[in-house]
C-alpha cells in the first residue's frame, strides 16, 4: 500500500477533540486512507452517506438517538457525508455532546460539505484534502530513481490510485471516472439539466489548460451564458476536479488584473476529457502537460506539508508573463517551466523591476524532482 502524505498528519489530531473532514475527488483514495487510519480499532462505527439506510437512520437524529448510535464506541467514521441532509447541524451534535468521540468525514463534494459543514463546525474541525498520488508518495514508494523514469506516464495518465495500480487499464479506468462518474455530486445536487454541455465545457477548458479562459468565449463554445459558465466553472473546482490561477497584479497599470488561468488536478482526467493518450515524445502540447502537471504537483507538495502560499501567474497587456508564482510573508517565489532543459528561461525585467523581492526558480525535466520531494 502506498503510504500517503496525510496518514501522519490526521493520526496527530485524532482525540484531539476536533472532527477530521477529509474532502477529495472520488477515487483519490480517501476511504483506503481512512479504513488504513483506523485500522485495529475495536470501538468503531462507519456508516457511508451512500447508504440510503444510513441517511435515513441520520434524517432525524436527536442527542438521545446519537447516544444510542455510538453506545460506547469512540470513533464515528461517516464516509460520503455530503450525502446526507444537513450533515454539519448533526455533526456538532456529536462534537459538543461526545467530547471523547473522535468524529471523521469524509466527502467527494466540498461545494456541498462546505455549505452545510463549515459553519455549523466552526472551531471544531480540522480539514484537509486529498488529491491523487502526489510525486513525492510515489517517490517514496517506488523509489525516487524509478518514478522519475514513470514521469512520460504520469503526465499522460496522471496518478489516480487505481491508474497507478494498474498498468495496462489505464485508459479504461480514465474514461469510466470522466463518464459523469466524477462529477455525479455536480450533476446529482445541482440538478443540472443538461450534462452534456459541461462535458464540452470541460473539454473546452482541458484544451486550454495553461492559457487565460473568457467565459464569453467558452459561453459561445459550449452555448451558454456568462453567469452558467461561472457557475460550472466553480462547481467543478469545489469538486476538486479543477483549480485556478489568478493573474498577480499590485504595482503597474498594464497588469492584467482580471485574467485566470484554469489547470486539472490530474493530467490523466484532462487527456481523458479530449481522449488522447498519445506517448509525450509524438504529442504538440507537451509544454501544457508539463506546465499542468508541475503546478499540480507543487500544489500538492504544499498542502501536505502546510506551506501557505498565494499563487498566481502574471502577464501584461504587451505578453510579457511568468507561468507560476508563490508569494510567501511578502517574499515572491518566481517559476519558469522548460520542458527542454536546453531551452533557457527568460525573466521578465519589468516584474523583476516591479516585485524586486523576488526569487527566479526553472524547473525542467531533469531538475524537477528537487523541487518536489520532502527536504
Amino acid at each position: 500500500m502506498i503510504e500517503r502524505s496525510l496518514d501522519k498528519l490526521i493520526a496527530e489530531k485524532l482525540f484531539k477533540g476536533k472532527a477530521i473532514v477529509l474532502i477529495g475527488a472520488r477515487q483519490v483514495g480517501k476511504t483506503t486512507l481512512l479504513k488504513n487510519l483506523v485500522k485495529g480499532m475495536d470501538s468503531l462505527i462507519w456508516l457511508n452517506g451512500d447508504d440510503i439506510e444510513v441517511r435515513t437512520l441520520l434524517q432525524n437524529v436527536s442527542t438521545m438517538k446519537l447516544k444510542s448510535l455510538l453506545g460506547k464506541n469512540k470513533t464515528l467514521v461517516i464516509d460520503e457525508a455530503q450525502r446526507i441532509e444537513n450533515i454539519g447541524l448533526k455533526m456538532k451534535l456529536v462534537t459538543d455532546n461526545f467530547v471523547d468521540v473522535q468524529l471523521i468525514l469524509t466527502g467527494s463534494s466540498s461545494f456541498d460539505l462546505a455549505n452545510k459543514i463549515n459553519e455549523p463546525l466552526t472551531g471544531r474541525k480540522w480539514e484537509y484534502t486529498l488529491f491523487p498520488l502526489s510525486f513525492g508518495e510515489l517517490a517514496n514508494h517506488n523509489g525516487t530513481f524509478d518514478e522519475i523514469r514513470h514521469l512520460p506516464l504520469r503526465l499522460v495518465y496522471g496518478s489516480y490510485p487505481d491508474v497507478v495500480n494498474n498498468p495496462g487499464d489505464e485508459r479504461e479506468i480514465l474514461m469510466q471516472l470522466t463518464n459523469s462518474y466524477l462529477y455525479k455530486d455536480i450533476l446529482e445536487w445541482e440538478r443540472i439539466r443538461k450534462p452534456d454541455k459541461l462535458v464540452r465545457l470541460l473539454q473546452a477548458l482541458a484544451f486550454q489548460v495553461g492559457s487565460e479562459v473568457s467565459l464569453n468565449e467558452l459561453g459561445t463554445l459550449v452555448e451558454l451564458d456568462k453567469n452558467t459558465v461561472e457557475k460550472y466553472i466553480t462547481l467543478l473546482e469545489q469538486t476538486q476536479v479543477i483549480f485556478r490561477l489568478p493573474s498577480l497584479s499590485r504595482n503597474m497599470r498594464n497588469e492584467l488584473k482580471m485574467s485566470r488561468k484554469v489547470y486539472f488536478h490530474d493530467n490523466g482526467i484532462r487527456n481523458a476529457l479530449i481522449s488522447n493518450f498519445s506517448d509525450i515524445d509524438t504529442r504538440n502540447d507537451v509544454g501544457a502537460l508539463w506546465e499542468n502537471w508541475i503546478i499540480s504537483e507543487l500544489r500538492k507538495k504544499r498542502h501536505y506539508e502546510q506551506d501557505y502560499v498565494n499563487t498566481y501567474f502574471w502577464r501584461t497587456t504587451q505578453q510579457q508573463e511568468i507561468d507560476y508564482i508563490e508569494e510567501k510573508d511578502g517574499h515572491f517565489t518566481a517559476y519558469e517551466f522548460k520542458w527542454n532543459p536546453q531551452k533557457k528561461a527568460k525573466m521578465s525585467q519589468t516584474f523583476l523591476n516591479a516585485y524586486p523581492n523576488t526569487t527566479i526558480k526553472t524547473i525542467n525535466r531533469e531538475n524537477f524532482y528537487e523541487y518536489l520531494l520532502t527536504e
